[in-house]
């Protein structure tokens, strides 16, 4: 069997299961196909009826005029029943320095998918990443169902996917906080979409580590989200951002601004990520990563994530 057949074959088999699992589960946007033949390094999803196709930088596609991607992108459609018009290649390289923030097209192709009865614009074309992290999505629900009543925190927003999630939950309040003005107009849409925009649910553009370590209010929230990047050297921060190096002292400045009974969820893409919890006295700790990597995600599982509480015996400051 050549091997465009055999990656053909293997999308055809995985969108057989996932679209059965996608609609029981209320679910537009899911991933199809995450490198499971190694000579095809390929994350392919599925945006209701769009491709996103992300390439891996690797040797395999490295061949003169590109002959071998061509052929696995004829697969991809030949197996999907899609059109070239309604799929979008990216290549996914080591992101260095401020180019993890650039746009590399201005398309503009934009649309709506559908997430347990909420919608959120992607855009497949202009940003390596579409404006959802389809890896979040259990964990966008089970904040959603824990934040009736609640004053939510949304730290490293992005697109503001978990403060929708929370104000169709019945959050009391949400603040989105990112230095991006373009994420958080995003947010802000996205909150329109579902019909949950207004005062109650604001957006803060603002560097989050050293608005945590300044600015933010002691023991405001209920339920903060904490979703920080990999590594960030942006041009509007004073300093890099290393979430291994980093995440003692982030996690600890953030649980400043948590109530004495609140819950704080942090995860990371970060591959060998390492949480030092001996560094997190007075923090409850519990991994919950096999309750958030969704099913179209477990060959690859991509993130890895925790819920974090006050000690009941902390001291009182």
């Amino acid at each position: 069997m050549s091997e465009p057949i055999a990656l053909a074959n293997r999308l055809r088999k995985n969108a057989k299961h996932l679209r059965k699992w996608a609609r029981r589960n209320d679910i537009s946007a899911y991933r199809l196909y995450d490198r499971d033949i190694p000579e095809y390094p390929l994350a392919i999803d599925w945006y209701d009826g769009r491709v996103h196709v992300a390439e891996y930088a690797s040797h395999h596609f490295d061949d003169e005029g590109g002959h071998r991607l061509a052929s696995a992108l004829d697969a991809v459609r030949d197996a999907l029943g899609v059109e070239a018009e309604a799929m979008f290649i990216k290549r996914r390289e080591r992101q260095r320095g401020t180019t993890q923030y650039e746009r590399f097209a201005d398309r503009a192709a934009t649309s709506t998918i559908l997430e347990a009865g909420l919608q959120f614009e992607v855009n497949l074309s202009d940003y390596l990443d579409t404006g959802i992290f389809l890896d979040h999505r259990p964990l966008r629900r089970h904040v959603g169902e824990s934040a009736r009543g609640a004053d939510v925190l949304n730290l490293f927003a992005y697109t503001g996917t978990f403060s929708v999630h929370a104000a169709a939950g019945g959050a009391r309040s949400t603040l989105s906080v990112d230095l991006s003005t373009t994420y958080l107009d995003w947010a802000e849409r996205n909150l329109r979409l579902n019909g949950l925009s207004g005062p109650t649910h604001r957006q803060l553009r603002a560097d989050v580590t050293a608005w945590l370590a300044g600015e933010a209010p002691r023991s405001s929230f209920d339920l903060i989200v904490l979703d920080p990047p990999t590594f960030s050297n942006s041009k509007r921060m004073d300093d890099t951002f290393d979430v291994q190096r980093d995440h003692v002292p982030l996690i600890r400045h953030a649980m400043r601004t948590l109530r004495d009974d609140g819950t704080l969820f942090f995860s990371t893409n970060r591959k060998r990520f390492r949480l030092e919890e001996d560094a997190l006295e007075g923090i409850q700790v519990a991994e919950t990563t096999h309750r958030t990597v969704p099913t179209d995600f477990e060959r690859s599982k991509p993130h890895r994530s925790w819920e974090l509480r006050h000690s009941p015996y902390r001291a009182r400051r």
